[in-house]
């Protein structure tokens, strides 16, 4: 047995677990994976899963991509470490900029790297505040989010992020406005169409900026689709309606592509699927197709003259990450966008995206599924305990997280999101898979309903 399994076996983790149940983890100890081969990992105790999330909707090129591998290898070798400070930079990190530039969904002038996507979306909150005040307005303070966004973990992003744990931490400020969640199945009236919805949407934050003072908003943040809301694809012509508004107001428009952003979607940036048009764009995860820690922000050519006039009056941009633009992650992203881009991943979605989206439709059949939703790789079922008033199940029930657990004995990792349960597969994943992975969700809907009432 080794000490990874004793580890396990004892019911004991030195780590303190992001996101995890801990009293869950103290009865039943942590899964130590050890080891990756496509879309599945193993355990310490050689079980394998099926990957149904990608890890964190970032592995898309599966565990043990040779290519992302030997970019890595190569590059250790070559120049292991640098920084991106005092005007000097790595090549390849340069050469992912001019890259980065090339692909973007908008016309892009400068990029700025991270650590993560958290990192990048304070990066633009902090160049906007720093452009409001370069500009004489002082009082650009606020920002605009939604309700059930998610932006990240750091201080400024956690305040983004419309979620009620952040409350643990106090969170949000007084600095945050959050619009209506984009959710048309659970917040649209009685009556009311979705494009009826979604001009409601547009007047009532026409209204919030209003009552605010648009010479008060530094921002708006938008997720094409919200990954961690629970995969609320917004409604038809949402963002046609709402960046008028921005755009009448001179509010920027921040665009997080965390989540959406290189195939997600079925075409290589959200934006391009929803028709958004940035000021700012944030991306991550699969940048490095989760291999190595990065982040990035690029700006609009406009909004990249902004940066710097500000910073003039300080000599020098001061804002950066020792780690923000590594060689290795640098190597490595852009090896991983050479192949999502070069093998046409976006368009391998877009082809397969179909059989998972109809396969989570006919899921919308069970009697615990109040709608099924998506777009591309990514896709939700909603769980309710009545289909007809769309009521959730009590939360101490704990449903969501139940059949989480269920599908996980039998061999599939998906995550449970308030009452949604998603997915959003590896953009390797092949046909069979997918109806591999819907079966399991399938057997597993029918075993937690015929549980459901009985002791948790």
């Amino acid at each position: 047995m080794s000490a990874k399994t004793a580890l396990r076996a004892a019911n004991q983790s030195p780590l303190l677990h992001g996101f995890s149940d801990l009293a869950a983890l103290q009865r039943n100890g942590a899964c130590v994976i050890e080891r990756g081969e496509g879309i599945y990992v193993f355990d310490s105790t050689g079980r394998r899963y099926m990957e149904g999330n990608s890890g964190l909707w970032n592995v898309v090129l599966g565990y043990d991509n040779a290519r992302l591998k030997q970019a890595l290898r190569r590059q250790m070798e070559r120049l292991p470490a640098y920084h991106g400070f005092f005007g000097r930079i790595s090549d390849v990190a340069f050469e992912l900029a001019e890259r980065l530039r090339a692909i973007a969904p908008m016309p892009t002038s400068k990029v700025f790297f991270t650590n993560s996507g958290s990192e990048a979306n304070d990066t633009a909150a902090k160049m906007l505040w720093m452009v409001a005040l370069g500009e004489g307005q002082p009082k650009r303070r606020k920002f605009i989010s939604r309700i059930n966004a998610y932006h990240g973990v750091t201080a400024m992003t956690a305040n983004l992020t419309g979620k009620p744990y952040n409350k643990a931490f106090g969170l949000p400020t007084g600095e945050v406005l959050f619009a209506e969640c984009p959710h048309y199945w659970r917040h649209g009236r009685a009556q009311e169409s979705e494009a009826e919805f979604t001009q409601r949407l547009a007047r009532d934050l026409e209204a919030l900026i209003a009552r605010e003072g648009a010479d008060t908003i530094a921002g708006f943040f938008a997720e094409p689709v919200m990954g961690a809301g629970g995969v609320i694809v917004p409604p038809e012509g949402y963002f046609q309606a709402i960046q008028p508004v921005l755009k009448r107001h001179a509010i920027p428009l921040v665009a997080d592509e965390v989540i959406c952003g290189f195939g997600r979607t079925g075409k290589l940036w959200g934006s391009q699927t929803f028709g958004l048009e940035p000021d700012i764009l944030v991306a991550s995860k699969c940048i490095t197709a989760g291999y190595f820690p990065m982040g990035a922000v690029l700006l609009s050519p406009e909004m990249s003259d902004r940066v710097d006039h500000a910073s003039r009056a300080y000599g020098e941009f001061p804002h950066g990450f020792t780690t923000g633009a590594h060689p290795l992650g640098a190597a490595v992203a852009l090896e991983a966008i050479d192949i999502l881009v070069g093998d046409d991943y976006p368009g391998r979605v877009a082809r397969l995206a179909p059989r998972l989206q109809d396969g989570l439709k006919r899921l919308a059949q069970h009697p615990m599924v109040g709608e099924a939703r998506g777009i591309g790789f990514m896709g939700a079922l909603e769980i309710v305990a009545d289909k007809t008033s769309k009521a959730p199940f009590p939360p101490d029930r704990d449903v969501s997280e139940r059949i989480a657990r269920v599908a996980y004995d039998k061999g599939l990792i998906i995550r449970p999101l308030g009452s949604a349960v998603i997915v959003a597969p590896p953009f390797i994943i092949t046909e069979q898979e997918i109806d591999d992975m819907l079966a399991i969700i399938a057997d597993t809907l029918d075993s937690v309903g015929a549980a459901v009432a009985g002791p948790r």
